[in-house]
């Protein structure tokens, strides 16, 4: 173990000095205050950044003169205005009576801009409220089932018109149906459309004892002539004054055969060349009236939808229960294939399968033989697929044969036969 040397003393005056200076350091770090410059002592740190100053909030700008509120208020009305210039006016709006009145007559004139929008309602609109009312109240004096669809296309035809100018009016509408292996066009206005319709629906009302829209000298024959002869006689109203007497007619129809009961849908309606049931009448003229409806939107340039599935159903089951007799008719002018085979009254016999889909849908089985000859699935030799608004635009000769999209399996010729047979049930 070692010490200091012997004579010498613990501390030397280096020591001394050297323990000065850092007691001197040492309390010029505690007390605050300049401290004495030298090389002995270290460089004083550097003072703290004074404090950011938040600045002061700046005054709000005044709100917009009176005369600029007034000239938004047209935009105030329409929603037109910015989020802070919506602000601005309704502010005013609270403070200023004379702004207020003139900006609740601006928003009532705004509410007068918008047209009236019944067209655009939901088609089973109507249908519904009527079998919700019905249903809590029946009606004392029903409606027969067959005139269903005649009293509703008519009616939609009814709204679409109900909104027309004299413009519209004279808009031309080009008919179109087919003739023997053609189609054929017609060109008419909106009104010669109603004035068509009103015509031929007479043919119905002379059958149920009604007054004829031609009047008592009405010139004999189909809807053809009698829609010419209209066309052509002065009597023919060159606006929509054509509306009121055809919608009357209706009407007066509708509440005939709803009086008449039940038999009455057996009476014969004579349209010249041929006669319908009433009932089936009634749905032909359902049929018409929604595809010259359909025609009279194209030509202004508004949709129009087909019937209701139900209604659908039953024009297109028409039709198919006339494709034998139209074939027939065919067959006897030589514009179609002779009949295979002689067949008995009530026999079964060839028959083609016609599948319709989409709403309104179901099967139909044909007799091409004989309208008189039974329909037999086991003698079936032939199948024919169509959506249902395409089987009804081909049936109004709307759409060639040869165009219709068919989904077909089976004798081509029958096929051929009968989608021609289905074309020659439209006429003018």
């Amino acid at each position: 173990m070692t010490g200091p040397s012997e004579g010498t003393p613990e501390g030397t005056p280096d020591d001394a000095r050297d323990g000065a200076r850092e007691y001197a350091a040492d309390r010029a770090a505690r007390i605050p205050g300049p401290r004495p410059a030298g090389d002995d002592l270290e460089p004083p740190a550097p003072a703290p950044a004074p404090e950011a100053v938040a600045p002061l909030p700046s005054a709000p700008a005044p709100p917009p003169p009176h005369r600029v509120l007034k000239s938004l208020l047209g935009a105030w009305a329409l929603a037109a205005c910015s989020a802070e210039e919506t602000q601005a006016v309704e502010d005013h709006l609270t403070e200023c009576a004379p702004c207020a009145e003139e900006a609740l007559r601006l928003r009532d004139a705004v509410g007068l801009l918008h047209p009236e929008d019944t067209l655009d309602l939901k088609p089973l609109l109507r249908s519904r409220v009527l079998e919700d009312c019905l249903g809590k109240r029946p009606a004392r004096i029903p409606v027969p089932v067959w005139a269903g669809p005649y009293d509703t296309e008519t009616a939609r035809l009814d709204a679409l018109l109900r909104d027309f100018g004299e413009a519209e009016w004279d808009t031309p509408v080009r008919l179109k149906w087919f003739e023997e292996e053609r189609r054929r066009t017609r060109r008419t206005t909106v009104s010669g459309v109603i004035g068509h319709l009103l015509t031929v629906d007479g043919l119905v009302a002379a059958a149920l004892g009604l007054d004829d829209p031609l009047g008592p000298h009405a010139p004999p024959g189909g809807p053809a002539g009698r829609t010419e002869h209209f066309w052509s006689s002065g009597a023919h109203p060159g606006t929509g004054a054509v509306r009121d007497p055809w919608r009357e007619q209706g009407h007066t129809l509708v509440r005939t055969v709803s009086f008449a009961g039940r038999g009455a849908g057996e009476l014969a309606v004579d349209y010249g060349g041929f006669a319908l049931p009433l009932a089936d009448a009634f749905l032909e003229r359902a049929f018409e009236c929604w595809v010259h409806a359909a025609d009279i939107a194209e030509a202004v340039d508004y949709p129009y939808g087909p019937p209701s599935g139900p209604h659908l159903h039953r024009m297109i089951d028409l039709a198919a229960r006339l494709l034998p007799t139209a074939l027939a008719g065919r067959r006897r002018g030589g514009l179609a294939a002779p009949a295979r085979g002689l067949v008995a009254a009530g026999a079964p016999g060839r028959t083609l399968h016609l599948e319709i889909e989409g709403a309104g849908g179901g099967s139909w089985d044909i007799a091409l033989d004989s309208p008189a000859a039974k329909p037999s699935r086991e003698h079936t030799v032939a199948e024919v697929a169509l959506d249902g608004v395409e089987f009804c635009q081909l049936a109004a000769g709307h759409i060639s044969p040869e165009d219709a999209a068919v989904g077909q399996t089976g004798d081509r010729e029958a096929i051929r036969d009968v989608l021609f047979a289905a074309a020659s049930l439209s006429r003018l």
